[in-house]
């Protein structure tokens, strides 16, 4: 599914086969997650992809070819693909373990062709083996939803007390790390949609409510997901003294004027870019052991202008999926070489 323009529907289209790099494997997709950073590049808000670009990075797949110094995985592995795509690895960023600011990142959907696809190309130091026991369509949203609220969270320091604004795909897993902790969640949404506010408190929410409602009580930390700057000083009023809003969004809206009072106090508003390799090691090793559930709504790969339509319009609870779905061939086919010698490298 191609994105040609910003603001134009996705188009099914028919692209070679594609061959991997030295570095590179190639993952024939069984799952991928639809995220509202693909709304962001979809919709021009996220100004420099690759054009035309297939989005999406919130993938799961199956090893079907390997580069020539690939030693991490081995044919028929599942493994996961998120955001980060490719660090240069010298940078000051990346030397102090800072990688998600490198200046040089290319981002998977948006630099780097992703998800929305039967076959998707990857760096094998970029992506992961996803955990037993969770299925492909279950896992695709631990790839972006759960980590960049994983990153989020661990911002937040420790906390008895937590809001969450906007509660979709990455807050409805959060919660349940949360929970796990025995950290109360207070859930915040689009004023007067109840259905998201009960679907907040069956998954463990303390309190829910419209995101300009104030809490029970002060908050140790807000998190906002949703991308509205409007969130940021409503975030701020509900915090106490000493406590942290973090806008945990690749793109949101201008942040009003406040009064100085509402940050006075200590309080602190800090972003999230993007993701770490070790977010990603982190978090997939945690999950099964809660366990994390991501309530998926799938649609097929030829749906994918109606998902995203459907997140556009909030109109998914959980998270979107793609399920690839083609006809069935042996894609690992002992009696024929599916490892490359090619020269070229399609990343630097």
């Amino acid at each position: 599914m191609l994105l040609h323009s910003a603001g134009r529907p996705l188009v099914m289209t028919e692209t070679p086969e594609p061959n991997p790099g030295s570095q590179e494997i190639v993952v024939k997709v069984a799952a991928c997650g639809v995220c509202r950073t693909d709304l962001h590049v979809v919709d021009g808000e996220l100004r420099q992809p690759k054009l035309p670009i297939i989005p999406g990075h919130e993938i799961v797949g199956h090893v079907i070819a390997l580069g020539r110094d690939v030693d991490t995985f081995k044919l028929g592995d599942r493994v996961g693909i998120p955001w980060l795509g490719w660090t240069c690895g010298i940078c000051s960023y990346c030397r102090n373990g800072q990688e998600n600011l490198c200046e040089q990142a290319r981002f998977t959907g948006y630099q780097i062709d992703g998800g929305y696809a039967e076959r998707a190309v990857v760096d094998h130091r970029y992506c992961f083996p996803i955990p037993d026991g969770i299925s492909d369509v279950e896992a695709a949203p631990l790839l972006c939803a759960g980590l960049i609220g994983y990153r989020a969270y661990r911002m937040a320091g420790p906390v008895r007390s937590l809001g969450l604004y906007g509660f979709g795909a990455a807050a409805h897993i959060l919660i349940q790390v949360a929970n796990a902790q025995g950290v109360k969640v207070f859930a915040f949404t689009r004023p007067g949609d109840t259905e998201r506010q009960a679907f907040a408190r069956q998954l463990g929410a303390v309190w829910a409510g419209s995101s300009d409602a104030s809490p029970d009580e002060p908050l140790d930390a807000a998190i906002i997901f949703a991308p509205v700057g409007a969130l940021v000083p409503l975030a701020l009023k509900a915090v106490r003294k000493g406590g942290t809003v973090i806008c945990a969004g690749i793109h949101m809206s201008d942040i009003p004027r406040f009064p100085y009072e509402l940050l006075w106090g200590e309080r602190t508003v800090r972003s999230v870019a993007n993701l770490t390799r070790q977010d990603a090691i982190d978090f997939l090793a945690l999950a099964p052991t809660i366990p994390v559930r991501t309530y998926p709504v799938s649609y097929p790969l030829a749906d994918a202008n109606r998902a995203l339509a459907d997140l556009r319009a909030g109109r998914v609870e959980g998270a979107a999926v793609l399920v690839v779905q083609e006809p069935a061939k042996n894609w690992i086919d002992s009696g024929k070489s599916t490892s490359f010698q090619g020269e070229e490298e399609a990343l630097p």
